[in-house]
């Protein structure tokens, strides 16, 4: 089968030829019809996450068919089209997956990171991590969805927001945009924050309400002037933005941080204190978040707007995705 490897840290993809991976107990083999490329996949390609083991094949938004099974699988059959996201399985062992909260498992397993992911013709994975895919949705539109959509989606779910609130999605790229849509599928009041007055319409086309320009004047005094907004979602990875908007939450408010940055965010005791606000991180979510979150997709109409290219193309569509380039995911297809 083809495969798309990483040798080293910092070292170059390999379109290689492998040997068919055989599914042990409890695994399943996919056989791969898409797989998006995340942001993400730098810390296969660049060496930035502990513990990889290469050659690594990167891709963790990946869907296909489930082409054989290992010895104990019963309730997955060869034959059915499943999803594969971040949370590629759990210990089962630690604390917190005995308080039932995989996604923090302290031994979580990430397809690209931890095992094989999906830049390949086939892939094996633990059944804890499949997620079944609805039938409206295509296989290159349900990839996107199963990192960047199960993040926003997921987050905005337990954001604490009601309908009608106002929530302000904070960047419009690859995670914004359907962010965006997803906030106002589920009735609330959103405001899009972005640099440059040439997005406007177009987060009105996803569904914002309001539109505010960054780069003209102070973000938190024009939410103010809304209102103040119950969640900022961050979708961006500029910390100086993300702090420019903790003074526009109202009382109670939330800064959601999803957009991952080694910046720190400045916030004084002060700021928090008065209002009784927060800044709370949200990690993607289980198969199971996945399953909602491409559920959800199919009922309302959320979909990612995305650039397609074949496997053996990887490279050079890693290389768009990760400068910006694309609008606004990318999906490997592999002919399947």
């Amino acid at each position: 089968m083809r495969a798309i490897q990483i040798p080293r840290a910092g070292g170059a993809f390999e379109l290689v030829e492998r040997d068919m991976p055989v599914p042990k107990a409890g695994e399943v083999r996919v056989r791969v019809q898409a797989c998006g490329i995340c942001h993400s996949d730098v810390f296969a390609k660049e060496g930035l996450f502990p513990g990889i083991a290469y050659p690594i094949v990167p891709g963790h938004e990946v869907v296909g068919l489930i082409d054989a099974v290992g010895p104990d699988v019963t309730n997955w059959t060869v034959g059915r089209r499943v999803g594969i996201g971040w949370h590629g399985g759990h210990c089962g062992a630690c604390p917190q997956c005995r308080g039932g909260d995989f996604i923090l498992c302290d031994n979580g397993a990430v397809p690209g990171l931890t095992y094989d992911g999906g830049y390949a013709d086939y892939m094996v994975a633990p059944v804890e991590a499949l997620a079944a895919v609805p039938e409206s949705l295509s296989s290159v539109e349900a990839a996107p969805l199963l990192c960047a959509g199960i993040t926003t989606f997921n987050s905005l779910v337990h954001s604490g927001a009601q309908p009608g609130d106002r929530v302000a999605i904070l960047g419009l790229g690859g995670l914004g945009h359907l962010g965006v849509q997803f906030a106002a599928k589920m009735g609330y009041e959103v405001i899009a924050i972005a640099r440059g007055s040439d997005k406007a319409a177009f987060a009105k086309q996803l569904g914002a309400r309001h539109y505010i320009d960054a780069t003209l004047g102070n973000v938190s005094e024009t939410l103010n002037h809304l209102g103040g907004a119950k969640v900022v979602l961050s979708t961006v990875v500029d910390a100086d933005a993300m702090s420019a908007t903790i003074d526009g939450l109202s009382k109670n408010g939330t800064l959601l941080v999803v957009g991952a940055s080694a910046e720190p965010i400045k916030v004084s005791p002060f700021q928090l204190i008065m209002g009784r606000k927060a800044i709370k991180g949200w990690p993607s979510g289980t198969a199971r978040d996945s399953e909602a979150t491409m559920d959800f997709s199919a009922l309302s109409g959320v979909r990612a707007l995305i650039e397609r290219y074949p496997l053996d193309r990887a490279a050079e569509a890693y290389e768009r995705m990760m400068s910006g380039g694309a609008r606004f995911r990318v999906v490997l297809e592999t002919g399947a």
